[in-house]
């Protein structure tokens, strides 16, 4: 399929109706907040945003190997949108889970929800490449995912970001409904939108949904949490991985040359056993020519 989509190919619509069944039944048994481990021997690859750059997904297979049982993946939300690459992105994401489903994990980001496809590129992609009934669908599909994960009882992975209130637990999480499209604000928006300052305290969001949040915020969520490091994505960042809040969060963004101008590198972050993050940076790889945000709402090209 991944050979397919290289030659700029369509898989037929039967199988992708097939994989969205499949997958959708995989997370619907999954709880809000994952608990992996890392058996000795393996390698486990955290990957942050995509954002529809498909032939860079393949590059990250390149430099790091195919996932495999004991070469595990996470993505960490934000597959779709703005690359327009979206469904080749998110059918390879969807396939490899069907395939290892406890070895390849996907977590929500703030672009899988309806709002944001409709402005920044899938829907209008998906329309086009596979018809629009496929809309719903995938909207469903996104409201399965699940919003984190604990590794191996030491690291809470994320989309975006902690939380106005202050007495959040893993606990509380688990509690939540997930399966819905997330409101404008509370902790399900803030899991997904937040972001890291540098300054102590919670503050208003620059973007407007979720909450900036500093280091004695994230230290507080880890200690009461009994962890010691927040991984979250969500943010570009000009080495593809920045390390804030005295060493306590790490944001991992894996789209190089973000929107084909940001000139940025991306980046995965590799753990194994012992726990200790190697960052493996690299630069964008060439793709057809079609630019970023082709199928995006005409609308939002202007903002």
């Amino acid at each position: 399929m991944v050979v397919h989509f290289k030659n700029g190919k369509q898989i037929h619509k039967r199988f992708v109706a097939q994989i969205l069944l499949r997958v959708k039944k995989i997370f619907e048994e999954l709880p809000n907040i994952c608990e992996v481990s890392i058996p000795n021997g393996s390698t486990f690859t955290i990957c942050g945003d995509i954002h529809g750059q498909f032939f860079d997904l393949c590059n990250i297979f390149e430099i790091n190997g195919k996932p495999t049982h004991d070469n595990t993946y996470l993505f960490n939300g934000d597959f779709v949108d703005r690359g327009s690459f979206s469904c080749e992105v998110i059918l390879t994401l969807f396939a490899y889970k069907c395939l290892l489903p406890k070895h390849f994990h996907l977590l929500r980001g703030n672009h899988e929800t309806n709002a944001m496809n409709a402005l920044y590129g899938f829907q209008g992609e998906l329309t086009q490449k596979y018809g629009k009934s496929f809309t719903s669908i995938f909207d469903e599909v996104f409201c399965t995912l699940p919003l984190g994960c604990v590794l191996s009882e030491q690291i809470f992975i994320m989309h975006g970001g902690l939380f106005s209130d202050s007495e959040i637990t893993i606990q509380r999480l688990n509690a939540m409904d997930r399966f819905k499209e997330p409101s404008d604000n509370g902790v399900f928006s803030e899991i997904l939108w937040s972001d890291p300052c540098d300054s102590c305290g919670k503050f208003p969001n620059k973007r407007g949904v979720g909450i900036a949040f500093g280091p004695d915020i994230t230290k507080n969520f880890l200690n009461k949490n009994g962890l010691k490091l927040v991984i979250r994505s969500h943010e570009v960042k000009d080495q593809g991985y920045e390390i804030q809040h005295g060493n306590n969060l790490i944001t991992v963004f894996s789209a190089p040359n973000y929107c084909d101008q940001m000139g940025n590198k991306g980046a995965f972050i590799r753990l194994k056993s012992d726990m200790i993050p190697e960052f493996i940076t690299f630069d964008a790889v060439s793709h057809p020519n079609i630019p970023a945000m082709f199928y995006a709402n005409p609308y939002t090209k202007i903002l």
